[in-house]
């Protein structure tokens, strides 16, 4: 890689967001964090807790990296994402944005580079501001609403009891799948990714207990 990476983690701030499906960057964001408080090895510290975003700086996966989450709302992203891209002099090819994709069902991701932003307004954002779109995108299914109208309430709205289990499965294989991007490759990174598959359930009462779990 030629400069340190960036991890942006797509959402909108606020308690009233926590929960809902457009802010599941945000969920696998807070399970890293999660992760990196608890052990030494991954030497977390905060370097911007206002603004336009939380920043902060880790050893992830072998590799000294930073983590962003925009605190602008998500048709904003792009400003904390070229503001940042330019403090510390990265290559935007080297962010990786995590967010949540409404043409695959949830359970499903998938780490690509480049192409459109099937709408996402987040990523129409930061490729507007940093003026590419050749950067890694963490896409992370939520499956799309019956009818196409209503699909801004549906991105809005919280996950369901039901669907708890399959979201931490899925922040669980996302950062084992990250973590192998910054110690073997791309190539290897999307061939777990890609092909994961959340577990059948096996206790209806079963929640989230992966780091950083919702509560």
């Amino acid at each position: 890689m030629d400069s340190t990476p960036l991890i942006i983690a797509l959402g909108n701030p606020g308690p009233q967001y926590e929960r809902t499906r457009h802010n599941f960057g945000f969920l696998v964001a807070e399970a890293m964090l999660a992760q990196a408080a608890g052990r030494k090895s991954m030497a977390l510290k905060t370097l911007q807790s206002g603004g336009d975003f939380e920043l902060y700086s880790l050893n992830f996966g072998g590799m000294g990296c930073l983590l962003a989450k925009p605190l602008t709302y998500m048709n904003l992203s792009g400003r904390a994402a070229a503001r940042i891209l330019g403090r510390h002099a990265i290559c935007a090819t080297n962010m990786v944005v995590l967010h949540d994709e409404l043409d695959l069902p949830l359970g499903r991701m998938k780490l690509k580079r480049g192409g459109g932003s099937n709408g996402h307004r987040g990523i129409d954002s930061i490729v507007e501001l940093t003026g590419t779109a050749d950067f890694l995108r963490l896409r992370l299914g939520i499956g799309r609403p019956q009818y196409s109208a209503d699909v801004a309430k549906f991105v809005l709205e919280e996950f369901s009891a039901e669907d708890l289990p399959v979201v931490g499965a899925v922040r669980e294989a996302a950062l084992k799948g990250l973590a192998l991007y910054f110690r073997r490759g791309l190539t290897e990174a999307v061939q777990l990714l890609n092909a994961f598959r959340p577990p059948e359930p096996s206790r209806p009462q079963e929640t989230m207990d992966t780091p950083g779990a919702l509560e």
